[in-house]
């Protein structure tokens, strides 16, 4: 909406202002703060006279956990509503990009909300099927890739981006719109597999979104791509202004959910907020970066995706518990220092993933 403002920069020059990514996407972050923590408190309190017990908590798990009982859940609804809001007030709303990112976010979050509310309703673990909503996930996911690539230069239509090697790309061919999907799909859900334990998820999230709304702004800066010699890719660089939005909306949802939490994030935002990175790792280019980035994630998945097969074939786990960050509590491991080890982790997987843009 602001960025409309620039349109008379002519007539008066200090709305030029409003043309840079960067101070939109400054305010951006600080508009998605300010919101989270003036609403949320009245979000907190709706949540929980309409979910009475609270997000059910796994017998299973660790002893820790049974004294979260009564916690609510569907705390993503306090991050989406900050994001939308500030994306609306900030970004170009022009930009296909933004849109695609933004109907991700939103369709992985209605999926999420659903499963959130199948469990709250029912208080049990089994919410939405398992097959339908990766179905319906797979089908946004699609969409949105397609928009994405029919943006794209000619040449990276359908290729994948190698880093390191500054002209490598990977021709898929139509299989580009089932890789590209399966990217975004896995995200949403290793991120969502993430969310254990409180402040886990979200500060792994903004750091990677960080490290994205780096990557984006000079994917999408005909100068500096090709200073890095990265892809350029126009109209890119708005993206950061939504990732600023989720760092602004994240520092207000931890305010919140420290220790010990006062609310949940919930499938609702993880999906969503999973959903969102892997949309911008498709439409940067940077796909096989976002492995790195996001390791954290993509480590908390296979730990989860390794026990299961164990056990399906020998009877045997690998781990105490799955995902890993349980495992690690089973074996001692107070839940704060789960938590900060694992944010130690998250920036360095994502200083790892910032030096790929100079390795070339």
């Amino acid at each position: 909406m602001f960025f409309w403002l620039s349109d008379f920069a002519t007539t008066f020059g200090p709305l030029n202002v409003f043309r840079y990514i960067t101070f939109r996407a400054g305010a951006a972050t600080v508009t998605a703060l300010f919101f989270v923590l003036a609403f949320g408190p009245s979000i907190i309190d709706l949540l929980r006279m309409k979910q009475g017990k609270g997000q059910p908590i796994r017998e299973d798990g660790p002893e820790t956990h049974l004294l979260k009982r009564g916690t609510p859940t569907m705390g993503g609804l306090m991050i989406l509503s900050g994001i939308v809001v500030s994306t609306l007030l900030w970004a170009n709303l022009t930009n296909p990009f933004v849109w695609s990112v933004m109907g991700v976010t939103l369709g992985f979050g209605a999926i999420g909300f659903y499963d959130d509310f199948l469990k709250v309703t029912k208080q049990s673990h089994k919410g939405f099927s398992s097959k339908a909503r990766l179905a319906l996930e797979a089908i946004i996911a699609g969409l949105a890739c397609y928009v994405i690539s029919r943006n794209f230069p000619p040449a990276l239509q359908t290729s994948v981006a190698v880093p390191v090697f500054k002209d490598v790309l990977i021709n898929l061919g139509v299989f580009f719109l089932a890789f590209a999907p399966f990217v975004i799909v896995a995200a949403g859900n290793a991120v969502n597999l993430t969310d254990g334990l409180d402040g886990l998820a979200i500060v792994p999230v903004m750091i990677a979104a960080g490290t994205f709304g780096f990557i984006a702004y000079l994917s999408g800066n005909a100068i500096f791509s090709n200073y890095l010699q990265i892809h350029f890719i126009p109209g890119t660089g708005e993206i950061a202004v939504i990732l600023g939005a989720v760092i602004g909306a994240g520092l207000g949802f931890l305010w919140f959910n420290a220790p010990p939490a006062q609310i949940f994030m919930g499938d609702t935002g993880s999906l969503a907020l999973g959903g969102l990175l892997g949309t911008v790792a498709v439409a940067t280019k940077h796909e096989i970066v976002f492995a790195i980035v996001g390791g954290l994630f993509v480590l908390e998945a296979a730990s989860v995706i390794i026990q299961v097969a164990s056990f399906k074939l020998t009877g045997k786990r690998v781990f105490r518990m799955a995902p890993i960050h349980h495992h690690y509590e089973k074996k001692g491991w107070k839940e704060p220092q789960v938590v900060i080890r694992f944010w130690i982790i998250a920036v360095i997987l994502a200083l790892i993933g910032l030096a790929t843009l100079k390795l070339r």
